[in-house]
Parts: C-alpha cells; structure tokens; sequence
C-alpha cells in the first residue's frame, strides 16, 4: 500500500456526517520543490551531535531529512482563521486547526497541497487518564532479594531485582551507566520532573537537554500528565539504597506528543514530529510508552489489524524511518492483553521498532500485555522487561510500583542504551540484533513476549566477541601476537597456544588489563619464544575474563589467530646465555633477583633453599625475553648462607648464592 493511502482513509472517514465537530485537519503536500535547504550541508536542520551519529554508521541525509520549504508554510499560515500546529518534514505534511470550511477550500487550491483531511476534533481542556496503569505503595509488593553489594550502584533490594532479571548491574560496574549518550521520550507530560526526589541528580547535573510539548506548542512539558515522568524515572531515578534507573547517566530530551483528553490520528502525527526532533537534536534512543490502533475519540473508528503490517500508520512510517536514521527506537507492545483488542498496538508494529512486553521480577509475563504477531506475521512483541509491579516515581515525591508495558519499554531502553555506550562501533539494528539473541527464548519465539527476557551480559559477550580482533606473526623463533579487545581494569587475558602435532590448546600466559574504570578500547601484544616446537601451524586463542566474581565467573573466547612455523625451533638453550644474580648481596634486609634469558618464560618459579636444602620460600613469576628485576623479601630470614635457583617451568634456568646479614 502507498504512503498515502492511510490518509486516503481519513478523507473517506470524514466525508460523511461526523458526530463531533473536527477542527483539526492534515494537510499533505505534493514536494519540496521550493525548499531553500540542501543535502549537502545539513548543519541547518540537523545538529552536530545528529550529524556525527549518522556519519559513524555511514548514513547520508535523504530528501525526507529536508524540511517543509518555508514559503509553503507562509501561504498556509497566511489563510485567514487558520492555526498551524506541526509540521513533519518526514510525512512532508502539516497539521492545522480551523473550523472555516472557506480555508480548507483555499488550502486546498494551493499548488502544492495534494489534500487535506480531518485528523482530530480540537483539543479539550479536560484531562483524561487513557493509561491503564494501578499505581501501589512499594511496600505492597513482596520482599525480593537483597542486593549485592560489591555493585557500583547501591541499588537496594527491589531495584536490584529490577536490574538482575537483565544482569544490568554487569552493564554499570564496567562504567557504562549512560554517559554521552542521549534519549528521547514521547509521552503525555512529565509532571514536576524538575522537582521530584529520583531525578535530583538529573536536574542537578542538567541531564535534560531539550523539552517541547507538541500539543500545546511550547517549550514546558513539567505541568502536565505524569505518565512521561514515571517513565522517566525508570531509566534516570538516582536515589541510593531504594531506585536507581537504568541509565542514569544519560542525557534526556522530553517531548509531549500525547494529548491525554482525547484519542486521535493526530498524536500520531505529533508522534512524528517528536521523532524527527529526536534524529535532529542528536538523541540515540527513542523510549516511547505510546500506542494506536483503537479507543480512538468519536467517530474514529478502531484500524483494521491488517493495517498493523509495520509499513501504513503514520506513527510506524516515522518510527521506521527513525531507524533508518540510525535511531535505536523503543515501544511499548500495549496493554491490550485482557480486552477485546488483544494485539499489539502501532507504532510497536514497525519493522525496526523494539516492541517491549512486561514481565514480572520472576519473568512471568503480565496477562494485560498485548499479543502479536503483527498483521503480517512478523514476531511481535520482540522483547520483554520488568512492566509488572514496576518501581516508578509518582507524583506525590514517593516511589511505589504499576504496571504497564508502558514501563517496561523504558526499563528496557535504558539498559540497551548503556550496552550501546560500550559498542559506539556497532550499528542500532546491531544492537537490536544483540538483544534478541540474548533473550530467554531466542531458539522458540512467542507472540507473548518474543525472543524472551535478554541477559545484558550475554548480549555484551556477542558484542565484544565480533569488536575483538587479533594478529600472529613469526619472526626467526618468536611469535608475536597482537590483540586488540575492550576492558575494564578488573578483567584480565588468558593466551592459549596449540603447537603442531598438539591435541589441544595449552595456555601458556596470563596479562591484566590496563587500568581503567569504565570499558574502553585496549590493544596488548604477547611475545612467545618457539623452543622445542616442530614446523607447523600454530594457533593461539584468547580467553577474556569479564567478570571475576566467584559467584559469576564469566569467561570467553574472544579470537583465535593462527601463523606458519616453516622451520622446527631448538629446544636446547645452551647457547643462550641466562644470567641470575644478587644485588645487593650480601644484605640484611630486602633485595634484588636480576634474571636475563635470551627468551620469554611464561612459567618460572623461584625456589630459595636454606644450606641443608630445605625449601624456604617459592614465588611464581614470568617474564619475556631480556632482562627483569625481582624483589625478594627475605627480611625475616635468619642469618646464614642460601641457594636461590631459577625454573623454566621444571627445568633449572640458573643459581645462585644469597648471604643474609
């Protein structure tokens, strides 16, 4: 179906006899004919930050990045009794209010206007309440788990639940909490957000960047519905020992499409234009607790599902379109699961878009979440997160738990932001891609919640393994392996070795990772002496330890890289000179083993033997090739004579004589 077949609906709709006074209309135009901008210089409608973003994943400015040329929007708005409302260069249409029967006529004479057609009646001043969610007292939620305490976050015990059905905690103890990353909510309003005790730190380090209510067409969004607020606290709450968000370190633009008085197309089109000033200011993720598809206002009727297909509604254009942009965009599936609509609702159906079910702590799914699949049969919801007794701030400075896909869709944005922050290199349907297969059930999908519940974790290792890289090279007897990976300064490297006729892989070192709190970038390089190895292939695999808690020991293979031995290297070391001494020597206190081999040695103990050859004291340690200094610490060592002797693994490498003073 084309592009403008969904308002060819709307023209059919209204020609008949409604029974409520429409006033606001969609204007479509035909072309940008006259628009004054170009593609080739963006910077006046996309800013910097949009720019970078979409040059990383490679992604040009199209005609749809374009916007309205100025002297339409003049002729319209100079036809007596019309408001123009918003303007959507994505749709490359316009929406007004007027209630002059005359004006729609002019409008509609205009060159380049293709038609125009009623959307919605004018905006109510009474508000309604069209969410389902029942907020509750935290305390009316049973006891969870206590919290962890080694984590970078004091979490408290039901947040940490909240968390830990992600393994999200991984995420923020190797520093990826939001930083330099932006999102961008649609909603209903986000009521006294610049007060409220879980967004202190947001207000305090101005984390919110932009606001703009596209009902009421202004800059304020902090009076109105709170339904954007709760939300927003899910992913920026910082109050320690009781709510911390997903991202709370992220930088958030707050914009209000959603008129709560009414339902009409119309906040799909305010949709829209929330989404295209998310790509323009620069945000990463669209978190949207928003869907369309049926309750809509008198006397618009419910969509046919069929219209659900991802490609019709204009709120599942622009999502998609999003996408495209280089937007990783986010929805809730819909609350629809116990009424007479049941499905998923728009724009949750767009190819692109991460449509979130709600689950509970425990992963049952919530039974008010809506089924898929979409109209054309597409896996719908796609993921699933915490939507059912949901730890939210509410509008009375508490913090109490509701239910909704409306929250999970934030819980699960906010962790996908912090596992994008690691991976900048990736793309956002990469991204998408890494949730998915990180999800309970990947391997047997649903319509109830998709591929399942993902383990962050899990979906950071397939990031970082496909990230890894690594290279062998062989110069006379010695291999020089080089790898490049991401770390944190409590992760550490394992080098394993396969030598020809080997039956496996032996590891023969170990190197920490460089200092560092939060992931970043590092390259390392291992040199490993060929002696005794016949010609042959020679494989080495690195095995990355992420995390080094007992209780969540995780490790995995990040690259494997292989090199050519063409000639057999010498076991024997005699003719290569190893040097062990002492200094000082003799000596009352600490002091120095100086050993020089011609070659690295990855396993060498240190045996000091008192005169009648009982061992005394054995260290571990290993070196590459040349010289390195060792600190004994024979201090507490009687007087008396000492023999020191160094190993390559059991094979004695030198000896020497120690007098303590």
């Amino acid at each position: 179906m084309n592009k403008f077949s969904f308002l060819v609906f709307f023209v059919l709709l209204f020609s008949m006899k409604s029974r409520a006074q429409l006033s606001r209309y969609i204007v479509q135009l035909k072309h940008k004919g006259a628009t004054t901008y170009n593609l080739a210089n963006p910077s006046p409608y996309l800013s910097q930050q949009a720019i970078d973003r979409r040059a990383r994943h490679h992604i040009l400015p199209d005609s749809t990045d374009l916007p309205v040329p100025e002297s339409y929007i003049s002729q319209i708005k100079s036809i007596t009794n019309v408001t123009v409302l918003n303007i959507s260069r994505w749709l490359n249409a316009v929406t007004i209010q007027t209630n002059d029967a005359n004006a729609i006529a002019t409008i509609n004479a205009l060159p380049f206007v293709q038609n125009t057609s009623a959307i919605a009646a004018r905006t109510s001043t009474i508000e309604k309440n069209k969410f389902i969610e029942d907020i509750k007292p935290l305390f009316e939620i049973s006891a969870r788990p206590a919290e962890i305490k080694t984590n970078y976050f004091d979490y408290g015990s039901d947040s940490y639940s909240e968390i830990h059905l992600h393994n999200g905690e991984f995420l923020h103890n190797i520093g990826l909490r939001g930083q330099q990353m932006q999102i961008a909510l649609l909603d209903g309003g986000y009521f006294k957000y610049s007060t409220l005790k879980a967004f202190d730190s947001v207000n305090a380090n101005t984390q919110v960047f932009s606001t703009w209510d596209f009902v009421a067409g202004n800059a304020s969004v902090a009076e109105d519905n709170a339904h954007g607020m709760q939300c927003l606290s899910i992913i920026a709450a910082n109050i320690p020992g009781q709510f911390i968000g997903k991202a709370p370190k992220a930088g958030f633009h707050l914009f209000r499409t959603e008129d709560v008085s009414s339902e009409y197309p119309i906040e799909e089109f305010n949709w829209a234009c929330g989404a295209e000033r998310a790509d323009s200011t620069g945000a990463d993720v669209i978190s949207s607790s928003l869907g369309y598809g049926y309750g809509f206002s008198d006397p618009v009727p419910d969509y046919p599902y069929s219209d659900l297909n991802g490609d019709i509604t204009m709120s599942a254009r622009a999502a998609d379109l999003a996408a495209r942009k280089g937007l990783l965009v986010f929805n809730a599936a819909g609350n629809s699961g116990n009424d007479y609509w049941r499905m998923i609702t728009t724009p949750a159906d767009g190819d692109s878009v991460v449509a979130v079910a709600a689950v509970n702590t425990s992963g049952v799914v919530g039974s008010f979440s809506s089924y898929g699949p979409s109209a054309d049969g597409r896996i719908k919801p796609d993921i699933a997160s915490i939507g059912v007794n949901a730890m939210i701030q509410t509008a009375n400075n508490t913090i109490a738990v509701s239910n909704g896909t409306s929250y999970a869709c934030p819980n699960m944005a906010g962790l996908a932001t912090c596992l994008w922050q690691g991976f900048p290199e990736f793309n956002n349907m990469r991204i998408v891609r890494a949730l998915k297969e990180a999800g309970t059930i990947y391997s047997s999908p649903d319509h109830r919640i998709g591929y399942g519940i993902p383990d962050l974790k899990k979906a950071f290792i397939s990031l970082l393994t496909e990230f890894a890289e690594s290279n062998v090279s062989i110069n006379n007897c010695n291999s020089l392996l080089n790898w490049t990976s991401k770390d944190v300064a409590a992760m550490k490297y394992e080098i394993e070795r396969k030598v020809p006729g080997g039956t496996g892989y032996i590891k023969i070192a170990e190197k920490n990772a460089q200092t560092g709190f939060i992931l970043s970038n590092h390259s390392y390089q291992f040199i490993d002496t060929l002696n005794g190895i016949i010609s042959g292939t020679i494989s080495y695999r690195i095995r990355q330890i992420v995390d080094t808690t007992s209780s969540v020991f995780t490790a995995v293979y990040i690259d494997t890289a292989e090199t050519s031995l063409n000639t057999s290297c010498n076991n024997d070391n005699s003719n290569v000179v190893s040097i062990v001494k002492i200094a000082p020597n003799p000596t009352d206190n600490n002091t120095s083993l100086i050993v020089e081999t011609g070659y690295p040695v990855s396993n060498m103990p240190i045996a000091i033997y008192d005169i009648k050859g009982r061992l005394v004291i054995k260290l571990n340690h290993s070196k590459a090739a040349g010289k390195i200094t060792f600190n004994l610490p024979v201090n507490k060592l009687s007087k008396g004579k000492y023999i020191i002797r160094v190993f390559n693994g059991i094979k004695a490498i030198g000896t020497t004589i120690l007098l303590k003073l």
